[in-house]
This record gives C-alpha cells, structure tokens and sequence, in this order.
C-alpha cells in the first residue's frame, strides 16, 4: 500500500509530499505518536518547500548569470568602498518591489559583475524574476530579433522580467537603432519593473556614452529616478589576489 500510494504522489507531481512520507514510514517513533493532521500537515509543508526550491532552481538557470555569486560570499573586507549596511537593505529586495534601480559603478576589477549577479541571485530565491545580459549582447539578440520577426515578441519578454540586469554599460558605442531599442526597454520598465546597471564609466559619463542628447536625456531620466548608486573604488581585486598567490608560490 505504502509503495501505491508514493507512485501515485510521484505521478501527481507531489514528490516533495512522496519523500516525506517515505520518511515518516522510515522512523515511525518519530512521527506514530502525532496526530493524523499533524503529521499531514507535515507532509503538505515539504511539498511546499520542494516547490520553493525547484522554482528558485528554475529561476537561477533563466536568469543566465555571468558567474555563480552569493549574497554570503560577499567582501567587506576589501577597500573598495562598499558599505555592508547599505547591501544589507538592498538584499531585503523592497527596491524590486519598489520598481527602484540599481545603479553599481567602479574601475575594472573591483567586483561590479560579481555584485550584480549576488544581487540578482539574491532576488531568484525571493521568487523574482531576472536576467542577466552583457549590454553588447542584449543589442546583438535584438537586432537579430528584427531579422526574423521576434522583436516584439523578445520586448514583450524583457518587460515580463522583474529585474533587468545590463553588464558593461559604456563600453562600446551605440548605433541609432541601439539606442531606440534601449529607449524602448527603459520607458517600458519605467515604473514597472527594475534594472541593474554595471558600467565602469561614472554616472556623468553615461549621456556621452549613448551618443544622441535627446535620446540619452529620455533614457538617463527612466533609468537614473528613483534609483539606488554604487560606486566601487580601489585596485582591482583580481591584481591583489594574483599578487597574494605570486608571493605565496614564491614563499
């Protein structure tokens, strides 16, 4: 009875509520004595966490981070400037509730894309919705799109995201077409969704960087409202750390 009854959970879909009734079974001193709704209730609360951690698994992979960072993994040690009280809060996530965005700028080195895939894995296991594109990528993805029909359809996509991260900002020169496309991105996710920005080019750089003054006026005015700026500082950390292993293997 006991094997009927988990195949026919595992063919519901129920596996989380199927392991934890084949637990129950293993150590029946545990659980004989409970109540039945205790013990069912025990049953329907691992399906639930099951659910939680496969949809955050599934959330993680969509989301196609550059590299595999963790909020706990943090440096606060290194000087970079980066205060632990202020990512303290914006790890609570009401900024994405907020429609706020992040703003994260600093020389080569100092941890801007590690820190934005953090925050953006931070938001995966809060149940949002995120993806990550280098900039030249994004822009690459949608010119391709207008060749074969899915503009609208990648736009429609990228506005369902709830947090938008765009890597390397500012390094390479937007065309007019770049530039509308991105326009279109911002007005859409103005007021509704949150963007993450990663440039090593400060802020007051950004306007010369899109190339077209009026354009860059309409997107700066969506991104830069309500938003939340930091600037990483120091050396890079990739030098330090090369440097510490070079004196290491020496010693």
């Amino acid at each position: 009875m006991l094997e009927q009854t988990l195949t026919q959970l595992k063919e519901l879909k129920l596996s989380g509520m199927a392991n934890a009734l084949a637990t129950q079974h293993e150590q029946p001193g545990t659980y004989e004595g409970l109540p039945f709704l205790e013990r069912f209730d025990l049953l329907a609360d691992q399906e639930a966490q099951e659910r939680e951690r496969r949809k955050q698994q599934r959330l993680v992979k969509a989301a196609k981070f550059k590299l595999n960072a963790n909020a706990q993994d943090i440096d606060y040690e290194h000087p970079r400037g980066l205060k632990q009280s202020v990512m303290a809060s914006l790890l609570q996530c009401n900024w994405l509730n907020k429609a706020q965005n992040i703003l994260l700028t600093g020389p080569c080195g100092t941890g801007k894309t590690w820190l934005a895939c953090a925050l953006g894995h931070t938001a995966c296991m809060k149940g949002y919705r995120v993806k990550y594109y280098r900039i030249s990528r994004l822009m690459l993805e949608l010119g391709q799109s207008k060749a074969d029909g899915s503009y609208t359809k990648m736009l429609r996509a990228i506005d369902r995201i709830d947090l938008l991260i765009l890597d390397d900002w500012g390094l390479e020169a937007l065309n007019a077409a770049q530039r509308n496309d991105l326009m279109e991105i911002m007005d859409d996710r103005h007021g509704n969704a949150s963007t993450l920005v990663s440039s090593q080019l400060p802020t007051n750089e950004w306007y010369q960087s899109i190339g077209d003054n009026t354009l860059a006026d309409a997107i700066l005015d969506r991104l830069m409202h309500n938003s939340h700026r930091i600037n990483l500082k120091g050396e890079s950390m990739r030098k330090i750390q090369a440097k510490l292993d070079e004196r290491e293997h020496l010693s």
